[in-house]
């Protein structure tokens, strides 16, 4: 992996963070002033067909037994619930709580790793996602004035999103990336019906004009998100590139105070430093042993005459 490749790929992810930080923006606007399931139900059908015909263009199978394998069937279940949970999370809080949180999802996916799949990690990672769990309940903040219940709804998605993670490093190698996000589109639309459900809402036939630009904001900003992330972690190497995830927070703290007013305080600074800086820490950890591993392998490796 060359380092023009390694830049190039930070720009990318820098490019999805930010795409995904103004998808918030869209979507918080638009789950406030519409029904959040509504919302879900637009964004998820659009951005399949989307999805779909990129995948038909490649060659890869939708509509497949392989949807509904294990893995797979488990990974559209949690980006369904994770939609659901988020999306109304999002209209409820304020966008930087809710990206300080969201920022939780690494150090989640780590203890996932070691507890369901048996991954080696030590103790000084273990410190680091104990760390990363006390900046999650300072940005909370329980007991106080300041606690938002609704916070715990962007906590259960995080959970959610680290579980859909799991699972996809449980799928076949052979399963295509557009394969992949149709199916987890197509989850979204049944999240958004039950959410409605459970609101007791209908569907607004006729949508406000002044709606539709955060709804087809949202779609394309998704969409670009997901393709710039998709190429930054096949062009870059991955313990290289993942780190600048955490850029989504800034990017999400400049559009809520720009447009929606917000004043982050020092509570969810100092929580979002400590969930950020342990983040940081499993990472480069990550990549040591990695390097560690590779290194002893070479070693290991006969000189040939």
């Amino acid at each position: 992996m060359s380092d023009s490749d390694n830049t190039r790929a930070s720009l990318l992810m820098l490019g999805s963070m930010a795409a995904f930080a103004f998808e918030d923006l869209f979507l918080k606007r638009s789950a406030t002033a519409l029904n959040p399931g509504q919302v879900l139900v637009m964004i998820g059908t659009v951005g399949a067909v989307c999805f779909w015909l990129a995948a038909a263009s490649k060659g890869q199978v939708i509509l497949t037994r392989r949807a509904f394998a294990p893995a797979a069937l488990l990974r559209s279940v949690c980006e369904g619930l994770a939609s659901l949970l988020y999306v109304t999370a999002l209209s409820l809080i304020p966008l930087s709580t809710n990206a300080a949180l969201l920022q939780a999802s690494p150090l989640v996916v780590t203890m996932g790793a070691a507890l369901f799949l048996r991954e080696p990690v030590g103790w000084r990672r273990w410190s680091a996602i104990l760390v990363g769990f006390i900046g999650v309940l300072i940005v909370l903040r329980p007991g106080t004035e300041g606690f938002q219940i609704a916070g715990l709804l962007t906590v259960a998605s995080v959970i959610a999103l680290a579980a859909r993670d799991l699972s996809t490093r449980m799928m076949p190698s052979d399963i295509g990336t557009f394969q992949l996000t149709t199916w987890a589109y197509i989850s979204i639309v049944p999240a958004g019906i039950l959410l409605m459900a459970i609101n007791g809402a209908t569907p607004v036939l006729t949508i406000p004009a002044n709606q539709w630009p955060d709804l087809i904001g949202a779609l394309l900003t998704g969409l670009v998100g997901y393709w710039a992330v998709t190429a930054a972690m096949r062009v870059g190497e991955v313990s290289f590139v993942a780190p600048f995830r955490y850029s989504r927070l800034v990017f999400a703290v400049i559009l809520a105070t720009l447009f929606l007013g917000e004043r982050p305080d020092i509570w969810m600074i100092a929580g979002s430093t400590l969930i950020i800086g342990s983040g940081l820490y499993t990472f480069a950890r990550e990549r040591n042993l990695r390097r560690r591993a590779r290194l002893q392998t070479l070693s290991k490796v006969p000189v040939t005459r």
